[in-house]
């Protein structure tokens, strides 16, 4: 694993760790962001979950790469689901451009992965 890729899994980890731990627990703005979205606050706690679960197989992934790139993949795909999410509302750039950003960070990782695997 590149020096590249460690950072970005932990920072990746660390985003999404903090952002499920919120939906989990169901925190006001995550309530709010829910509701928006037209998820039930017991769907957001398990997106949440996922988000969750991606970080820490982001934070394996460090020592045992084939995980962390199916984290990444996984984010990958939650990531595209908000972008869908979005559109289907008819929101604006400024709604999805958090989910895009951060799935270009994951695509990034994902790329420097199976680069170094080569």
């Amino acid at each position: 694993m590149t020096l590249a890729a460690s950072i970005l899994a932990v920072l990746l980890a660390l985003v999404f760790l903090a952002l499920g731990t919120a939906k989990i627990r169901a925190l006001q703005p995550m309530r709010e962001l829910a509701v928006e979205a037209g998820f039930s606050v017991a769907a957001y706690r398990r997106i949440g979950l996922l988000e969750v679960a991606a970080a820490i197989g982001l934070f394996i992934g460090l020592f045992q790469p084939l995980i962390g790139v199916l984290a990444g993949a996984g984010l990958l795909l939650l990531l595209g689901g908000a972008v869908v999410a979005h559109l289907r509302k008819g929101d604006g750039p400024r709604k999805y451009a958090p989910a895009v950003v951060c799935g270009l960070l994951v695509a990034t990782y994902l790329v420097l992965q199976l680069l170094a695997a080569r």
